[in-house]
């Protein structure tokens, strides 16, 4: 279905625990609890660095003590503007007085997992990461801590580590974002071959590197007879998309798209919904997430083994993981992972739900091997297949 996104009012307290939405698919996580220590550690120990729940510490004003204590954070993130994480680390600097120290890398999401590691040791060494899914690795013992955040059990098991080590934060579902003055509002990915759209389509970057890119061929392969297991049809559409004329060579931007560049993008529905509302007035920017194929994939919180500080990296994942938290990537067009979990308490913020764009049909979001295999087809066939 069509969206079109409005840009809504400042909230008076960006940072109140009045958050929630409807995820159409997602789980409904498992009743709230205390949670328990991982088999085998020593729920006696209060060393920060090896503390695998607030608990552990003595609670969370022992936690926000021992963060304070550390008094910075280095985080590494998307962009400030991806899900208003500008507004995250505001928030949390504003709420426990502590620094924190981001970096960004590009959103192809290999640039996170490449960060893990560097600077081991040294004070500027990150503490945590948002990773894309798939990044989230399969040697998350030897590289992330083990920490469950006091919601651990409204967020589903299929989207966090059974100890904590990476753990679903939000998602997006895949979308074409579209000027509704220069081209016709399209129902499905086919719709994109039609004369109309004649080179005015840009694929948000590489998918053999960026995330956005790898879920815009699972999304094209959705709808043209693939699926999780087969992106062979996803390929093949791009291939037929760039010999028509169609497909743009460029990367969409915030310029491109303003500039009237790039007038057709398939991007994350947080992105292209957020454009709407940062040209409501410009630019007729509109969204819709292709009924049948509705891809879905989290972005994931980890905290780094060896943070220099590791209360407030603990800290950090309290706080995204709270109502406050959560809210803000609402706010940011996202879809929290707690958001089943904040909709039965009754903390749903109306206006921002409304402004998410609409979805038919069941999220499908790739397992570690499916996109081990999908990854693997596009090494080897994009490249001749796009010119």
């Amino acid at each position: 279905m069509v969206s079109a996104v409005r840009n809504r009012p400042e909230h008076p307290d960006r940072r109140r625990a009045a958050f929630a939405a409807v995820l159409g698919g997602l789980l409904l996580p498992a009743a709230c609890g205390a949670p328990p220590a991982p088999p085998g550690v020593d729920a006696d120990r209060g060393d920060a660095a090896t503390a695998t729940s607030a608990e552990v510490l003595g609670g969370m004003d022992a936690l926000i003590e021992a963060a304070q204590a550390e008094g910075e954070l280095n985080v590494v993130t998307p962009q400030p503007d991806r899900v208003d994480y500008g507004e995250m680390i505001s928030a949390f600097e504003d709420k426990y007085d502590i620094k924190v120290n981001p970096a960004s890398p590009d959103d192809s999401g290999q640039e996170g997992s490449d960060a893990v590691g560097q600077d081991a040791g040294a004070d500027r060494a990150p503490d945590v990461f948002d990773l894309g899914q798939a990044v989230a690795p399969a040697d998350a013992d030897e590289r992330f801590a083990a920490y469950r955040v006091e919601t651990w059990d409204d967020i589903a098991d299929d989207i966090k580590h059974p100890d904590g080590r990476y753990v679903g934060g939000y998602t997006g579902f895949m979308s074409i974002g579209y000027d509704a003055g220069e081209v016709p509002a399209p129902t499905g990915v086919g719709d994109l071959l039609g004369g109309d759209y004649r080179g005015k389509v840009a694929l948000n970057g590489d998918p053999t590197r960026a995330g956005a890119a790898f879920s815009g061929v699972v999304m094209a392969a959705l709808g043209n007879g693939g699926g999780a297991d087969d992106v062979e049809p996803g390929v093949d559409f791009f291939a037929e998309l760039d010999d028509a004329g169609n497909l743009l060579p460029v990367d969409p931007t915030p310029a491109t798209i303003a500039s009237g560049e790039t007038p057709v993008v398939i991007d994350w529905d947080h992105a292209n919904a957020r454009q709407a509302a940062e040209l409501e007035g410009e630019v007729d920017w509109r969204v819709v997430v292709p009924e049948g194929a509705v891809v879905s994939s989290y972005c994931h919180q980890a905290i780094d083994k060896d943070a220099p500080h590791p209360a407030a990296a603990r800290l950090w994942q309290e706080f995204v993981f709270s109502d406050e938290g959560q809210g803000i990537y609402l706010d940011g067009f996202a879809r929290p992972a707690r958001a089943r979990a904040m909709e039965a308490a009754g903390t749903i913020d109306a206006e921002a739900l409304a402004a998410l764009p609409e979805a038919e049909g069941e999220p499908v979001a790739l397992t570690g091997g499916q996109r081990a295999a999908a990854d693997r087809y596009l090494a080897e066939n994009w490249a001749d297949a796009v010119s």
